[in-house]
């Protein structure tokens, strides 16, 4: 399918506008493959620009008109002839033979080719600038009879003229023949007289009209025209019989490796002059020895009429223009465009939906943790994020619009994110198990380091041991500090029972003239000599006996600390540099 020049570039323009949008919008390539590919692109509709503009460039210079003539434009639809043979000057004029001359008529073009061996050349000539033409190319092979006066000589040009046609053939242009002959009268009648290959007779053409021999002598006007008819067909009769025995058979080789070249017509006209006309030509022979008259000369030298009421025998361009054969490309090149877009769009939307319905299904398919420390609850969470992920793309899709690649009517991810937004609403956290706060180790204190002996009064060096003491101990809102206060077995049990909650009381009132603890803090306790930790037999484990121990122990709503009671209160003043929460 042949192109103009624009036409060709507008289609490399177009073929790049089409690569660059599917490789920069709907492929999904990374950002290195799309700037590799728009690169390639771009470089390939450069050089088709540069090749095309270089093979219009050897067109042009392989084409030499003759200066008052140009090539009809690209859209001509009528037959291009290639006119050979005799009456080449009287036809087209005196030129140089290196130079294409033509005429266009309303019928149609003719070309002149001054020579046989040129008329591949010419042919391949036009072809090379206007490649459309090839099915509306034919010839026009005048044989003059009054320019012929060897029989050999013009059998010799018959298949010359035969094998150039076969060669242009071959290449694949069919090439119809018109065969033509033009015959000196002293009237011109401007009909031509054919023989058609479809045809059983002989017809005359004039203008539109198409008549057989008789009715074009019974429509003659008057007597004189009608006695002017009947010779002239009775010389155009003569002239039929000698292109029948003398050309014809030439045409068609008794070789059967030669492919013959019959003419789909053989066209006669009645000439007034500018037939050149030799002596003993074979016309004036061929007329003495059948009928003893003398043909009849020249009388002027007027130009000789193109054979266009024939050209009717010729194929026209039925087909597309240069312009819209761009056109119908184009619109290829866009639908090859568009296919592979959707085709890539519905890749891309189903590779999506897959990728979101396998996410939700994985998330679906992890049991729910009940604590913090199952592994399941760490795959539910990778698996979560992968689903907030897929939701906040597809809600920027359903908020924005989807990306061209996953468009052209072709997006189907929006039936999946109600279900994703549905399992993320219903995801939950396992609630963590309270963290316990570790009790301390109790404290322990030797009552003969704190009292003298069966007494509850505080020793004036108490203080430092209690301090020591009650570094390790950090009181916490709502625990309780319980101090209890053992004796040994040495003595009457209800005394020692006594001396050893008065000893826990003591303590007790220390830490609150110490820290300005509530009282509801504490709790007292006396064991007497009911715990003992070792034996009362020996001096060291009634020592050992005889002790304090204070401890926390957590009890909900036990102590209010005084940073905790309500505003409007005052609050007790702080001791400095000797203050203990417990």
């Amino acid at each position: 399918m042949a192109t103009s020049l624009k036409g060709t570039r507008g289609l490399w323009l177009w073929t790049g506008l089409l690569g660059l949008v599917l490789v920069l919008a709907i492929l999904p390539l990374s950002l290195r493959a799309q700037v590799l590919w728009a690169l390639a692109v771009l470089s390939l509709v450069a050089l088709g620009w540069l090749l095309n503009s270089r093979a219009a460039a050897r067109q042009r210079q392989s084409l030499v008109l003759a200066s008052d003539c140009a090539l009809p434009a690209d859209g001509y639809r009528q037959p291009v002839v290639a006119v050979c043979g005799d009456g080449m000057h009287s036809l087209f004029g005196a030129a140089p033979e290196d130079q294409l001359v033509l005429r266009v008529t309303e019928q149609g073009c003719y070309l002149r080719v001054p020579s046989l061996d040129r008329l591949p050349t010419i042919i391949d000539d036009v072809l090379a600038n206007r490649p459309h033409w090839a099915g509306q190319l034919g010839v026009f092979y005048i044989v003059n009879p009054a320019e012929q006066t060897d029989s050999a000589q013009l059998a010799g040009t018959l298949q010359t003229f035969r094998h150039q046609v076969a060669h242009i053939r071959r290449s694949g242009v069919a090439l119809p023949i018109l065969l033509g002959s033009y015959l000196p009268s002293t009237q011109e009648h401007g009909s031509w007289f054919t023989w058609e290959a479809e045809q059983p007779g002989m017809t005359v053409r004039d203008g539109i009209s198409h008549l057989a021999v008789g009715q074009w002598q019974q429509r003659a006007a008057d007597l004189a025209s009608r006695s002017a008819r009947l010779r002239a067909c009775v010389q155009i009769e003569s002239l039929g019989r000698w292109l029948t025995t003398s050309v014809l058979p030439h045409l068609v080789s008794r070789d059967s490796r030669d492919a013959p070249c019959p003419a789909t017509a053989c066209a006669m006209a009645l000439a007034s002059g500018s037939t050149a006309s030799t002596s003993g030509n074979l016309w004036s022979q061929w007329l003495h020895d059948r009928t003893a008259l003398e043909p009849a000369s020249a009388l002027g030298q007027a130009s000789l009429p193109f054979p266009d009421p024939l050209l009717s025998l010729l194929p026209r361009q039925t087909g597309l223009t240069p312009a819209r054969r761009a056109a119908v490309l184009g619109l290829w090149l866009f639908v090859l465009a568009a296919g592979i877009a959707l085709c890539s769009s519905a890749w891309q939307n189903r590779t999506l939906l897959r990728q979101v319905n396998d996410d939700l299904r994985r998330y679906q398919a992890i049991p729910e943790p009940t604590t913090l420390e199952q592994p399941e609850y760490q795959l539910r969470e990778q698996a979560v994020t992968l689903l907030r992920g897929d939701a906040a793309t597809l809600d920027r899709y359903y908020r924005e619009g989807e990306p061209l690649s996953l468009g052209l009517g072709l997006y189907s991810a929006e039936q999946i994110r109600p279900p994703i937004l549905a399992a993320l609403a219903a995801h939950r956290v396992p609630t963590p198990k309270p963290v316990l706060a570790k009790i301390p180790d109790p404290v322990r204190l030797d009552s003969l380091s704190l009292f003298a002996s069966g007494s509850a009064e505080l020793k004036p060096g108490s203080t430092k041991v209690l301090i020591n003491a009650l570094v390790d101990i950090k009181a916490q809102p709502g625990w309780l500090i319980v101090i209890a206060g053992h004796t040994d077995a040495t003595g009457d049990p209800q005394r020692n029972l006594l001396l050893s909650r008065a000893r826990a009381g003591a303590v007790r009132d220390w830490m609150q003239r110490m820290g300005d603890i509530p009282d509801s803090c504490f709790a007292v306790q006396g064991f007497g000599a009911d715990q003992p930790l070792s034996s009362n037999d020996t001096p060291e484990g009634r020592a050992a006996n005889r002790r304090v121990d204070i401890r926390l122990v957590p009890e909900s709503g036990a102590c209010a600390l005084p940073s905790q009671v309500s505003g409007g209160q005052p609050q007790p003043r702080q001791r400095p540099a000797a203050s203990f929460y417990l």
